[in-house]
């Protein structure tokens, strides 16, 4: 792929990002206690748990901190799922994309084999597909999933659960490159369980990593499916979908794609997991029942299911979005242990020291859409090119670099997309154009950038937003006059939107954008900094 996201923000959307990172799930989000018991009054119809995950994006060993307490990893979020599944021997576990993709070095510098191989050993059940999974391209997800040879970890034997997928279709035929779903039965019952993912993953994936596919609606492919299982019988159906959506902890003022898809799909489904925007939510709409575990291991989704033996439909169900706190539970052994002997073999590369950060670097952005790590990485690939200007979109900064000294590794979870370099020629106009492609219909993406500075109006348009563009000396950007521009090959061939860059001219191709930034890094005086600058102005 690589780097974009929708909804805002990174793949931690705006709303992610705060509610992931800054304050504990309350209400209806859950304390990782056991259950208890049911209520003996459920012994007429059979019990059925769902465990989900969305967006783990390969976290295996990442701890990130929710309300000032641990959560994340993959030994803890481990010792979670076992510790529920031993509660009820009618469980399933499954998750709903990006399941690898913009991963840390421990997954992925082996392929995002680790990844699957922790998901076997969990016993998944089934996954879809997430817009990450297409990162490599086609041929590459699918080895994952069915197996085989890669020159830079030779065979690997995929995953042992099913993925689905009912709306990526070959680009020719016009059919499923995966099965759209699956049939799973759990003491007796039959569960049919689909897969989509988002139809706009070609404009967020670089051209290469979906080559050969196309994406078609989500309910349309949906519903085809739900015809095909109800002929066989199949009354309990859940969808996994790697769609956004948000909810109050409450379940209240439910939005998001999600919603619509659930409206728009056949009332016979009755669970849809939601993912993409690493948001929470737990509401029911239109009769079924929506959940989203925000991401990386830090929740998961535990949805109860009470089941009719006569009618194989689903008469009850409720969701808790657990939360994987550290202090309370022990890591998995096994788990850890795995994750253990991957780290080891990264370790040479990952701990390597690069430089020392006098003060933590965020990509937070403040009003006018600048931020201090965004200028340092667009410094940094500027520099690498020697171009008069650089652009950085947002969405390839996945971290914040902390203070104190910083590794090779902790870069690359900066920067993991390893998109290559590109430097272009454009005109004054162009680059206007580009700067107001920011503002867009669905979403507003703020570049990051360097070598110049402008001011745009909240009031203006859009299309017309951006007021005065400048040189660092003050003089103002000629429209016929022509720059040097450097970008990722992302942004290079129009992802997130920027298709003026597509009509650049004088490409060339540079260093991977994580070689620029350690490079850059480590020539600047130690210890080093960034900040904001004033480069972006908002004016009312």
């Amino acid at each position: 792929m690589k780097n974009s996201k929708r909804w805002g923000r990174r793949v931690l959307s705006a709303l992610a990002a705060a509610a992931v990172l800054a304050a504990a799930p309350v209400g209806a989000a859950g304390n990782g206690k056991s259950k208890g018991k049911p209520p003996a009054s459920s012994h007429r119809y059979i019990e059925v748990q769902l465990l989900g995950i969305n967006d783990f994006h390969g976290q295996l060993n990442v701890t990130r901190k929710v309300g000032g307490r641990e959560v994340g990893r993959a030994d803890y979020l481990a010792a979670y799922l076992k510790q529920r599944e031993a509660e009820n021997k009618n469980t399933l576990l499954v998750h709903a994309g990006d399941a690898v993709g913009a991963s840390p070095p421990v997954s992925a510098l082996l392929e995002d084999e680790p990844t699957i191989e922790v998901l076997n050993k969990l016993g998944f059940d089934v996954g879809t597909l997430g817009n990450h999974e297409f990162d490599e391209g086609v041929a590459e997800m699918l080895r994952l999933i069915h197996g085989g040879y890669h020159p830079a970890t030779g065979d690997f034997a995929g995953a042992d659960f099913p993925y689905v997928s009912a709306n990526v279709v070959d680009a020719q035929t016009g059919k499923p490159i995966l099965p759209p779903y699956v049939i799973k039965r759990v003491n007796g019952m039959p569960i049919g369980l689909i897969g989509v993912t988002l139809t706009e993953t070609p404009t967020i994936v670089t051209p290469s990593g979906v080559a050969g596919v196309k994406f078609i609606d989500e309910a349309t492919a949906i519903n085809k499916a739900v015809r095909e299982l109800k002929k066989k019988g199949v009354q309990t159906i859940v969808v996994l979908a790697h769609n956004p959506g948000v909810s109050n902890p409450d379940g209240t003022n439910a939005s998001g794609e999600i919603v619509d898809i659930a409206k728009n799909v056949d009332d016979e489904v009755d669970v849809i997991f939601a993912g993409h925007n690493h948001a929470y939510l737990n509401a029911v709409v239109d009769g079924k029942l929506l959940v989203q575990s925000y991401s990386y291991g830090t929740a998961f989704s535990d949805v109860d299911l009470k089941i009719d033996p006569r009618t194989k439909d689903v008469v009850a169900k409720k969701a808790e979005i657990v939360t994987t706190y550290h202090d309370g539970i022990t890591p998995d052994p096994e788990i850890r242990a795995l994750v253990e002997k991957y780290e080891a073999k990264v370790a040479p590369l990952v701990n390597q020291v690069v430089g020392t950060a006098a003060e933590t670097i965020t990509d937070e952005q403040n009003e006018s859409g600048e931020s201090a790590l965004g200028n340092l990485i667009a410094d940094a690939q500027r520099a690498a090119m020697k171009t008069d200007f650089a652009f950085m979109n947002p969405g390839g900064i996945r971290a914040d670099i902390e203070q104190g000294e910083v590794t090779w590794g902790e870069l690359y979870n900066v920067q993991p997309f390893n998109n290559q370099l590109v430097k272009m020629t454009l005109t004054g106009a162009q680059i206007r154009q580009l700067l107001n492609q920011q503002w867009q219909p669905t979403q507003t993406r703020m570049l990051q950038i360097s070598g110049l500075r402008y001011t745009w109006s909240a009031s203006k348009p859009v299309g017309e937003k951006v007021i005065d563009i400048q040189l660092p000396d003050g003089t103002p950007l000629k429209p016929d006059a022509e720059y040097t521009v450097t970008v990722n090959s992302f942004l290079a061939d129009g992802g997130d939107g920027f298709t003026v860059l597509t009509h650049g001219t004088n490409r060339e191709v540079g260093p991977v954008d994580l070689d620029a930034l350690v490079s850059y890094i480590r020539g600047l005086e130690q210890p080093f900094s960034a900040r904001i600058e004033g480069r972006i102005n908002r004016l009312p």
